[in-house]
């Protein structure tokens, strides 16, 4: 079930409306069916899939905490890690791998192998639930969290509707006791939350939508489009990926929020950010926070030589880039943000030993560094958003050699519009794209009630606005979330 879909908008409200009139007892096991019901609406049978995971990590769990032989929790954490990693290799990379190996053989044979491609569908936020239940694991194991014991519980703790699809992917000690926590009813939450629900829906039906379709037009066959046209939808998919992905944080959380639960921020203005590091800690905060403790501390994180520090970050990332998809454009994407944070720590280091402080305080290089970082964000997204490497390096070298002026930007326009009407439509979106980078800094706090606008009637206008413009320029056609996918 999507959150721009006109089946979400009756679940939503009934659902809320029987957490709090049910007795606190009956709220868990009404809410594990309701979030049963919101994944079984995608493909039903997939459903088997997360039962038998959740049973297998319940009881890891379980003979984590109990079991004081080193040998033995470790035997436990690794079937749990197999039977969570199995699913995502089977489902997801499957395919893909037997591609490569086919790929090979004939290269070197000038024959296929005998092995079947699976026919199936990918299970729809397969690698999010996946690494939800793996941090469950990970904290037992380390003695971190205790096990929960109530099944129902547990089940609801990997299953809840708001983020199980696409995030935040939550961590048990931030979750798991809200759920056993009786939620009274509060207006200001109910008032932030849904507020929070409507910046989210703007963002994924105003701006991502629309743009969506300009992005297609030019990333289905880049071959027939010129640099300008191909620079302009880049930086529109940058946009689209964000405010799709942010838009469904922020529709996740709001919904949680009304609610009385608490998800984890996964967006933080990422592409305000003055260093790729930076970025990293503020896209997608809760993919990039479990690298971090599961992977990159464990690996050794910096706290190793400047080689070694620099290929645990390199490492980390193609990681990161395998887990988004089975393309070699999500390699590749993955890599260029480790290539990117390992020359920012060769930069730092000559910085350092020239005794350069200039670079550090200065208003105006901070924000060169935040036009330099938005650009080699953008630059990764291609491969990203590219159907294939061919295709991707066949955009970058377009660009490079593209013209530039206003007759080709109003050409790029023309061509992406189809028509007159759809000319100011989207000249209307680049607009909006203004608009949402003006609010955006500030919208957390001005739904949660910190920031005062100067004049009261600002903040009902500013509503107003964003109503009105899902209502006029929202595109409803039910497009699926970027992130499903992964």
């Amino acid at each position: 079930m999507l959150f721009n879909s006109f089946e979400f908008l009756l679940f939503f409200p009934i659902v809320t409306i029987l957490f709090f009139v049910l007795p606190h007892r009956f709220r868990w096991s009404m809410l594990l069916s309701a979030s049963c019901f919101f994944y079984m609406y995608f493909i039903p049978v997939y459903i088997l899939i997360l039962f038998g995971t959740i049973i297998i990590d319940y009881f890891a769990g379980i003979y984590l905490e109990k079991t004081k032989d080193p040998k033995k929790k470790k035997f436990y954490l690794i079937c749990s890690l197999i039977a969570n990693i199995g699913v995502l290799a089977v489902f997801k990379y499957y395919n893909f791998f037997l591609d490569n190996i086919n790929e090979a053989s004939l290269a070197l044979f000038d024959k296929a192998t005998a092995l079947k491609y699976l026919g199936i569908a990918l299970p729809i936020g397969l690698s999010f639930h996946t690494f939800q239940a793996m941090s469950y694991t990970f904290e037992v194991y380390y003695g971190r969290h205790k096990a929960e014991k109530h099944f129902g519980i547990y089940a609801l703790y990997v299953m809840f509707y708001p983020q199980l699809v696409a995030g935040p992917i939550e961590r048990p000690q931030n979750i798991l006791h809200q759920f056993h926590q009786k939620q009274f009813f509060d207006y200001q939450r109910l008032s932030s939350g849904l507020r929070m629900m409507i910046w989210g829906l703007f963002k994924k039906v105003v701006i991502a939508d629309n743009l969506a379709g300009l992005v297609n037009i030019a990333y289905t066959s880049p071959d027939d489009h010129t640099g300008m046209t191909l620079l302009l939808t880049s930086y529109f998919f940058a946009f689209q990926i964000y405010c799709d992905f942010s838009g469904y944080s922020d529709m996740a959380i709001g919904a949680a929020r009304v609610m009385g639960y608490d998800l984890m921020e996964n967006f933080r203005t990422p592409y305000l950010a003055a260093s790729i590091k930076e970025f990293w800690s503020r896209w997608h905060i809760s993919l990039s926070t479990w690298f971090r403790d599961y992977l990159y501390i464990p690996l050794g994180g910096n706290r190793v030589g400047k080689t070694r520090w620099m290929l645990n970050l390199f490492l980390v990332f193609l990681i990161s880039g395998i887990w988004h998809g089975a393309n070699w454009t999500y390699v590749v994407w993955g890599a260029l943000h480790g290539i990117f944070l390992m020359i920012a720590i060769l930069k730092d280091d000559i910085l350092e030993r020239k005794s350069i402080q200039f670079f550090k305080n200065n208003k105006f290089i901070h924000w060169i560094n935040v036009f330099i970082t938005f650009q080699l964000a953008c630059f990764a997204w291609i491969f990203f958003r590219a159907n294939s490497i061919q295709d991707a390096c066949s955009i970058i070298v377009k660009i490079t050699g593209g013209e530039y002026s206003a007759s080709s930007f109003i050409n790029s326009v023309s061509v992406l519009a189809d028509n007159p009407k759809n000319f100011s439509r989207t000249l209307f979106i680049m607009l909006m794209i203004g608009v949402f980078f003006i609010i955006d800094p500030f919208i957390d706090k001005i739904i949660k009630g910190r920031l005062i606008l100067p004049k009261p009637y600002m903040k009902y206008a500013l509503y107003s606005f964003i109503v009105a413009s899902i209502v006029l320029f929202g595109f409803f056609g039910e497009v699926s979330f970027i992130y499903f996918q992964f």
